[in-house]
């Protein structure tokens, strides 16, 4: 009995050295996905081995491994994981693990081939590439907790695993039988009876009315509207679902320090479920970064050169899927190989690409891939060694980032970006608008990012919110093309309003209640009140009209909308308990061009208690919303630090409560002179200076301390 003592006594002893020797996720995290079960392990010690020399202090492996780690049914074989994850450790490096249910194995699809997923066009796909499972699938559910569990309780204490990665990408949907009666089992937990269905989709409409919940189409393509959106809600449901069963196995075995997480593709706009709701769950959100982030235009994916304010905007919806810094788990080292034109970025483009999300508050950036694959989809894509294992010229590149990461995580470490200025991106109205968007000239992502770009030129920090989030940390609220605004959210807008915010929205907002039926009020809908007035008439443009008013001039492209305020009695009757309100002020008028538009109020403002509404009815031309951002960011005392740069130079400020962090990279074709507003310590360079002199694609880290 006391040698057993001893045992359980030497067995809690270590238990405590091992917890205080556990790693904890690094302050900047600098990684590649590797893939050790397509080598063989003499080849492992070489590259780990040259990830350290470059840096590197993490490895992201397994999500693409479920045929290495079950290679049949039951039968588990991790042991080379764990060997993979020491071998890492030896060499300073820190582990994510990726849960393997992007890729189910052969063995699985054969004999459960009802996992499947099933195109729209009712064709099943087959084994041989990857999501090719059916995310409703209650089986593949059940298959994808058995292999996570074998995971979870094998590396949940291992003191080396720092985070847990749920699939990889999520994306596409399944049209399979199992997935149409998810489909009708939501909608009848969410409406309770067919009447009030048929009620707030107005399906009286060309004689939709239903009388049984299977009689109700599963469909993407030109339908109801209030189907389609809730289509998109359900589509979400669904993947919420899909992750939590794993997520509910990982917290029932893992250490609280083993942080989860998921990597959303790389085109964070994508929108084919809520990506806010999906990052909810997590701990940390994750997005692939690659070429073209932030176009409408799906064919400009992996193709051309980084735009800083597109890719910036993207960075700041991911952190505002959370309001908190994120990670990047995927970037391309030089390439892609899966674009219509995979072209090289320029010499110093990678460096710069993987600062610049530092800059927008990444505390991680990870490449994929590390090493070539022999076979495969994706052999030509980039990589840090080829597959010999010898570094390509990128590498050398990817190098210096990770001495300049070890130098700079120290200062950077703690540190956000702040901001006063709140962009709206809402998926309920970007879907009902995309649904029908009556313009094919009405680009929501190119409205947005007119007013992103001029608002960050201003501020040169932008938070992108959905409506949903808190927003009392802000000063100024725009947003552009809020077309769904249900009573609720009127009411949280009109309060905060009240309480000295001040908001401006965009064209075609508060045309749609949360059912995606038309408000009874005309836009903005239950803002009306609020507002002082309302929409008369909306108008897609072919040609551009001329606008001006005190708030500058220019033109209205691609949409318009003409206003006109409401008498006092009837704004009383429609909210009596709105605070008192100013009268109505007309700060852009159409000019002549198109007669329904002549003279027509473009833009009104209303104080409303401590704060203001403005409505702007036109899509405008740049400069014009450049002096329009001037107005409202002066109008609501936005006092964000701003160092002038020269165009195409970012600047991206991260704050803790002793210092505040700049990281300038320069994205012009040339040299750049900066001078600052005050000296500043120069993290990489060393020394304080008060200028700086960036060359092409060059980096700057600078510090100032900040007063208690």
């Amino acid at each position: 009995m006391q040698s057993l003592r001893r045992l359980v006594s030497f067995l809690a002893l270590a238990a405590v050295v091992l917890a205080a020797r556990a790693a904890s996720v690094p302050p900047l995290m600098y990684g590649a996905a590797w893939y050790p079960e397509q080598w063989s392990e003499a080849t492992w010690e070489a590259d780990l081995a040259r990830m350290q020399a470059a840096g590197l202090n993490m490895v992201r492996i397994g999500e693409f491994a479920w045929s290495s780690l079950e290679p049949s049914e039951g039968n588990y074989q991790l042991d080379w994981m764990e060997r993979a994850v020491a071998a890492a450790a030896r060499h300073g490096m820190v582990t994510i693990i990726g849960t393997p249910t992007d890729t189910p194995p052969a063995w699985l699809t054969t004999k459960y081939p009802e996992v499947l997923r099933v195109g729209e066009d009712g064709k099943q796909l087959q084994h041989g590439s990857r999501r090719h499972f059916s995310i409703a699938s209650a089986k593949y559910r059940e298959l994808c907790a058995k292999i996570v569990t074998q995971l979870a309780e094998r590396f949940g204490h291992n003191p080396h695993v720092v985070a847990w990665q749920i699939g990889n990408e999520f994306t596409e949907d399944s049209f399979d039988d199992e997935s149409r009666r998810g489909w009708h089992a939501w909608l009848e937990k969410r409406y309770g009876s067919l009447d009030l269905l048929n009620r707030h989709w107005m399906t009286a409409y060309w004689s939709q009315t239903y009388s049984q919940w299977s009689q109700i189409p599963m469909t993407t393509g030109r339908a109801n509207p209030g189907l389609l959106l809730d289509y998109k809600r359900y589509v979400t449901d669904t993947w919420l679902a899909f992750q939590r069963n794993q997520i509910a196995v990982l917290r029932a075995h893992v250490e609280p320090r083993q942080l989860i997480t998921t990597n959303l593709g790389g085109v964070g706009w994508a929108n084919r479920f809520n990506r806010q709701l999906i990052a909810a769950d997590y701990d940390v959100i994750s997005w692939d970064e690659y070429l073209g982030a932030g176009y409408a235009d799906s064919s400009r994916n992996g193709t051309g050169h980084l735009d800083p304010d597109r890719s910036g905007s993207t960075h700041d919806l991911v952190r505002g899927w959370k309001q908190r810094n994120f990670w990047v788990l995927e970037m391309p080292p030089g390439f892609v190989d899966w674009s219509s034109v995979s072209n090289s970025l320029d010499r110093g483009e990678t460096r710069a690409m993987a600062w610049h999300a530092v800059a927008h508050g990444a505390d991680c950036v990870a490449y994929w891939q590390w090493r070539s694959a022999l076979n495969g989809q994706e052999q030509y894509h980039g990589s840090l060694v080829g597959p010999d294992g010898e570094p390509v010229p990128v590498y050398a590149e990817a190098a210096q980032a990770g001495r300049e990461f070890a130098q700079a995580a120290p200062v950077i470490a703690g540190t956000s970006p702040v901001s006063q200025v709140a962009l709206i991106h809402d998926y309920d109205s970007r879907w009902a608008i995309d649904f029908n968007r009556f313009s094919n000239r009405y680009e929501q992502l190119e409205v947005l990012h007119s007013y992103y770009k001029a608002l960050r030129r201003q501020t040169q920090s932008v938070d992108i919110v959905t409506p949903a989030m808190d927003l009392a940390r802000y000063k100024l609220i725009v947003a552009p093309s809020l077309n769904v605004v249900s009573a609720a959210l009127a009411q949280k807008l009109t309060a905060w309003v009240e309480a000295g915010g001040h908001l401006v929205l965009g064209p075609r907002t508060g045309m749609k209640n949360e059912f995606n039926a038309l408000n009874t009020q005309r836009q903005p809908g239950p803002l009306v009140a609020t507002l002082g007035g309302r929409v008369e008439q909306f108008y897609a443009l072919l040609e551009d009209v001329p606008v001006a008013g005190e708030w500058g001039s220019g033109r209205a492209t691609v949409w318009a909308e003409t206003l006109a305020s409401l008498p006092a009695a009837q704004l009383s009757t429609l909210n009596p308990q709105l605070s008192t309100s100013g009268a109505i002020e007309v700060l852009l008028r159409y000019g002549a061009g198109n007669d329904w538009l002549t003279g027509q109020p473009a833009a009104i403002r209303r104080r409303v208690g401590q704060g203001t509404i403005t409505y702007l009815g036109a899509v405008v031309d740049q400069p014009l919303m450049q002096t329009l951002a001037q107005q409202w960011t002066a109008m609501a005392h936005v006092d964000s630090p701003v160092i002038p740069v020269p165009d195409r130079v970012s600047v991206g400020r991260r704050v803790a409560a002793d210092r505040e962090v700049f990281i300038f990279t320069n994205f012009s074709a040339g040299p750049q002179k900066i001078a600052l507003p005050g000296a500043m310590t120069d993290v990489l360079q060393g020394g304080e200076v008060t200028k700086l002199s960036l060359p092409r694609y060059g980096v700057a880290v600078l510090v100032r301390r900040l007063k208690s």
